[in-house]
């Protein structure tokens, strides 16, 4: 299907933001409402962590499927039968009257929540130029930052002036609007795929299970930690037995043929590094915010706008320092500065002026925006078209488990280091260790070249190199 070239230029990549801010909206909103939802269904609000789990696996687990539904039935189809899926999902839980009702909807959810995000990014992949699709990246990218950070504050807007239904109720309109408009400008994209790979979807799903629960279980107060190793280990198990089953199948669910793209390799590898340390951070702010320095839940909701809006800023210029000074440097860069505020902030005492957490959390959120769009785009970048959909699943899959392991990790460190001193004492020895976690992404990101990635940047790259060999001579 063509798209002219208005289309290709607003349609698609804004229904693809769409899409992304639906998600990530509603992965961080019901956080805010769960005591209110758990008064309403004389629950206890800890037993109310179900609706979230429940989303959370559904997503992981299907992600995998993904690319080969897109590539079987076509990209438009699969896009918004997940769309579709995504709203009636939302209309069940507004409708929910118990905990069991409301767990089977938020799982009718994550099944459209699973298809939505990494679909519409494969066909940018498919319907864009290389040189065109590093730019188109960096636009939809920005709901996705602005989600979590709007969430929790829209959420508690919604329960204090409205009802907690409303958290729910808000997708379908945007869900009527996504199907209507997908209708005009999303384009049909296929490959050619052999039958259903089930031994390799329960294979990875089991893996992807295990990983998950045993994550869950270490930021948990009362788990085993042999019962997390135990569950580790099952996934490592299941994770290599679908290498040996892929590399022995015509048909694989993923391909593993997708690592051969080098700077895949090191891209995805520098992602689920980084994002160890970077997934703590949505969860670990706040409570800095209002455990460590003592501020009410709506002023440290204000405050979370800095970051959101310094990411907003930075996406204007990322494409030029890339284009100025490469991927490699770049991204060393932004990994060792990142990790140095996380690290600042054993620095913040309460009593202090708002003016120094404001301008590290604005510092912070341009930061990282400029580490996204150039962790994913150069994942995705250099991915052959026959191989875009396991890349791009792949992707979506450690992004998608990025914050799960970001939470277990810093509440497992808050643990540890709470029998060492004060709550504050703990909070800034976790952003410190955090901190040296990120920067371990570093020695990933050194196995880049100095020119991977060049070709992705266009005219801009190419000009920048003529003009600096021109002032070398």
């Amino acid at each position: 299907m063509a798209l002219s070239a208005k289309e290709m230029l607003t349609g698609l990549p804004m229904i693809t933001a769409a899409s992304f801010f639906m998600q990530m909206l509603d992965s961080t909103i019901l956080n805010t409402a769960l005591p209110t939802i758990a008064e309403d269904m004389h629950r206890s609000p800890f037993s109310m962590q179900l609706a979230v789990i429940g989303y959370t696996l559904t997503v992981a687990l299907l992600i995998p499927l993904s690319g080969w539904l897109a590539d079987r039935f076509g990209t438009r189809r699969t896009f918004l039968g997940a769309v579709a899926t995504f709203a009636f999902g939302s209309l069940l839980c507004a409708l929910s009257v118990n905990l069991p009702q409301l767990v089977a909807a938020r799982v009718t959810q994550g099944i459209g929540g699973a298809m939505m995000v990494p679909i519409s990014r494969l066909t940018l992949m498919r319907a864009y130029q290389r040189e065109e699709f590093v730019r188109v990246f960096n636009f939809i990218t920005i709901p996705g930052l602005v989600g979590p950070i709007a969430g929790p504050i829209l959420g508690g807007w919604l329960v204090t002036y409205a009802s907690w239904h409303w958290i729910f109720l808000i997708n379908v309109p945007l869900g009527i609007l996504g199907v209507v408009y997908g209708l005009k400008v999303f384009p049909d994209f296929r490959q050619t795929r052999g039958p259903f790979d089930l031994a390799g979807f329960l294979l990875i799903g089991a893996g992807v299970l295990a990983m998950t629960a045993g994550v869950e279980l270490t930021g948990g107060e009362t788990a085993s930690p042999w019962a997390a190793i135990s569950l580790a280990a099952a996934s490592l198990l299941c994770m290599t037995a679908y290498v040996f089953h892929a590399r022995r199948n015509a048909s694989p669910l993923i391909r593993l043929d997708v690592f051969k793209t080098r700077t895949f390799s090191v891209g995805i590898a520098g992602n689920m590094v980084a994002r160890l340390g970077i997934g703590s951070i949505p969860f670990l702010v706040p409570l800095f915010l209002q455990v460590g320095l003592g501020y009410p839940a709506d002023i440290a909701g204000l405050l979370m706008l800095a970051p959101a809006m310094a990411s907003i800023m930075t996406k204007t210029v990322v494409l030029r320092v890339l284009g100025r000074f490469g991927y490699r440097n770049t991204l060393l860069f932004l990994t060792f500065s990142i990790a140095g505020v996380f690290m600042l902030t054993a620095l913040q005492r309460p009593g202090w002026s708002m003016l120094p957490i404001v301008t590290q959390l604005f510092v912070q959120g341009m930061l990282m925006s400029g580490q996204f769009t150039a962790m994913n785009t150069i994942t995705l970048g250099d991915v052959p078209a026959e191989t875009a959909s396991d890349g791009n699943s792949l992707l979506s899959v450690s992004q998608n488990l990025s914050l799960s392991f970001g939470v277990a990790i810093s509440t497992a460190l808050l643990r540890l280091f709470s029998g060492m001193g004060t709550s504050l004492q703990a909070l800034h020895a976790t952003f410190v260790a955090v901190g040296l976690m990120t920067a371990a992404a570093a020695f990933v990101f050194m196995l880049l070249r100095p020119d991977d990635g060049a070709h992705l940047l266009g005219s801009s790259r190419k000009k920048t190199a003529r003009t600096a060999g021109k002032e070398s001579d």
